[in-house]
Formats: structure tokens, sequence, C-alpha cells
């Protein structure tokens, strides 16, 4: 609360004046994540064809079946292409056993590096991980972690990472400048998956921290759930309070399942929401529920993860934290997603010509 001092006969009278939104700044950081992403170098240039000439590098994706990881994957395999080493991009299906398989496979067969890439636990295979260590290999992330508020564990040997904190604060900025700062929302994520946290905090806290009248409840839906929990939560939700404005899953592909829940409770709510998953843009295109979404280059995040790979093999100064800029999509953008959208489509592709560069391979 602001205090205001107003003279009185008698002395000084202390008036409390309710704070406002900070709508000036959600502005700014709306305005800066709508412009095209631009490529900023995430270190010094180096010979990359070079330093990877005889090394080889193994990805185990948190699953092939989700367009989400294998769009990742492809960006890798792109980067491999561009410099000319030896990549392989495992196959699994969110199968624990599938990671230790490919972890042992990649281990005998003398890979240099092992990166679980795009929300893969490590906590949950660090026997295997240990053991790939000890054999030599070195084992590290993409897209797995915050940059700034999650520390990666010891048992790895690096990580790149992502902005999920800022990620979180756009979503939370959108909502509150489209109501004027009177935003009643649901958030909801999947607890279970290691970059929910610092999107769920970032959301809640930033309408808490610069937005006073604005409301916020979480609803916990695991994954493996999400079809059959997440409609009910959300209708039950909206039918308790129909002057929540906003849905907020921390992961669009939820979406598919809070339209009919809105549609259902005859609420006028919108989704706004983070990963720039296609057939979620393609719901943005074609109707009005979903109505902005956070998203990035998948081929960039893996060229941004192969070249912090590269660097940690090549025995450079590490890079723990992805170049790929977020970025809104809306009713005046979504277009350029493509019609039906793809994961790479809108962004531009100035990461190809800037790692080109980066790494020798013009």
């Amino acid at each position: 609360m602001k205090n205001l001092i107003l003279p009185t006969l008698g002395g000084l009278l202390m008036l409390a004046v309710p704070a406002k939104a900070d709508m000036a700044a959600a502005e700014a950081l709306i305005a800066k994540h709508s412009q095209l992403p631009t490529f900023e170098a995430p270190g010094p240039a180096f010979d990359a064809k070079a330093c990877m000439k005889d090394k080889k590098m193994f990805v185990i994706p948190l699953t092939n079946a989700n367009p989400f990881n294998a769009a990742i994957s492809q960006g890798f395999v792109d980067a491999a292409a561009m410099v000319g080493f030896e990549l392989r991009d495992w196959e699994t299906q969110m199968d624990p056993a599938g990671w230790i398989q490919g972890i042992n496979t990649a281990t005998a067969e003398g890979f240099d590096l092992i990166d679980l890439q795009g929300g893969l636990p490590p906590e949950f295979l660090v026997p295997q991980i240990t053991e790939a260590r000890t054999a030599g290999v070195k084992v590290t992330a993409t897209h797995n972690w915050d940059a700034t508020t999650q520390t990666v564990p010891d048992f790895m040997d690096g990580a790149a990472n992502t902005d999920y904190v800022t990620v979180g604060e756009i979503i939370a900025a959108w909502a509150m400048v489209k109501t004027g700062g009177k935003v009643n929302a649901i958030v909801l994520g999947p607890d279970e998956i290691t970059p929910t946290a610092p999107l769920r905090d970032a959301i809640i806290g930033y309408l808490k921290d610069n937005c006073p009248d604005c409301k916020t409840q979480y609803i916990n839906v695991p994954v493996n759930d999400w079809a059959t929990k997440t409609q009910p939560a959300v209708q039950n939700a909206l039918l308790a309070d129909p002057t929540i404005n906003y849905v907020l899953p921390v992961y669009d592909s939820m979406s598919q399942f809070i339209v009919p829940a809105i549609q259902i409770a005859g609420s006028s709510a919108k989704i706004v929401s983070y990963n720039g998953t296609p057939f979620v843009l393609d719901m943005m295109r074609d109707g009005d529920i979903v109505e902005m979404n956070v998203g990035e280059s998948l081929g960039w995040v893996g060229m941004a993860g192969t070249d912090a790979n590269m660097r940690l093999l090549c025995g450079l100064d590490p890079v723990t934290k992805l170049n790929t800029p977020a970025y809104i999509f809306s009713d005046e953008n979504v277009a350029t997603a493509g019609n039906p959208a793809t994961f790479n489509d809108g962004y531009g592709d100035v990461h190809r010509a800037g790692f080109a560069k980066l790494w020798g391979v013009e």
C-alpha cells in the first residue's frame, strides 16, 4: 500500500491509497516479445568441424510421440549435418526403460555425449547416468531446467536451460493488460514435469507482485490424467465462479481439453499458454478461445542445444542458457505460423545463418 500524506487542522493525516497494477511494465514486456526474434550468439565463434571431427552425440528425448520433442530432435539432427558429425536420435515413448536402454546403448557404443532432451527427468536415471560418466561419456540436458531458478544437479555434466520465468511473466502480463488489471484466472500444470514449477510460479508470482486486484487458483493435472481430468476440473471451476476470465495452462497441449470445458460452462474465458504447439496455433487461427501463445522455434532450440554440447566437448567456456527468444503469437500474426501451423514457421530463420557463422561452416 502507498501512503498519501494530507494536511489537517490537527497535523497530518495518513490515507491509504490502493496500489495500482504496473500496466506500463506489462505492456513493455509484451511489446518486447512481439518483435520477430533476432540472433544473439551464445558464445564466441569456434571451428566446430575441426573440434567435432572424431566425436559423436546421442540424443534421448522425453518421448518421440510428442511432436514438441521430435521437433527439437530434428534441430539436433540438422545441426549435426551442418557441422558434419555423427548424431543418433534415440526412439522413446516416455518409458523409463527406453531411457535406460538409450543410455546403456550410447555408453556401449562409445558415444562422447548423451543429451537428455525436452523435459526428461534425469533424477530418475542417476545410476545409469553415473555409470555412463564413469565410462567417460558426458551427460547433459537441453530445455529441461529454468535458467535462473533451478540448479543443475551435480550428477550432470551440464545443461542448456530455458528462461521459463520470462515465459510465465509474459503470460501473466498479457492477461493483466487485457483485463485492465482485473485477472481472475485458473492456472493449470502437471507438477511431475520439471519446468512446471518455474512456469507456474512465474505466472502466479508476477500477478501477485504487479497486480493487486488479480486472482489465481492453481490446479495440478498429471500428464497421464489430462484426457480424463482436465475438462471436468476446469468446467467445475468455471461453473463455481463465472467471473473467471482466463485459463492459463502452463503447456498449451492441455488446451484441447480446456476448450470444451469453457464451451459447456458457457464461459467467455480465454486461453493463454506456452509452447507454440501447431494444433493449438491452428485452434487460435480458426477460433476465438485460444487468445495468445508464447512459442519458440524448436529447430532453433535443437541447434542451440547442439552448440552448448559441442562447446562442452571442445573444452570451451560453457553455455548454460539457450539463446532461443520467446515469441508471442496472437490473432495478429498467427497466420505466419503456417496453415497448418508448424513448430518453426513464423519465427524467421536468422538462427540458421547465425549458427553457421558461429561454427565456421558458412
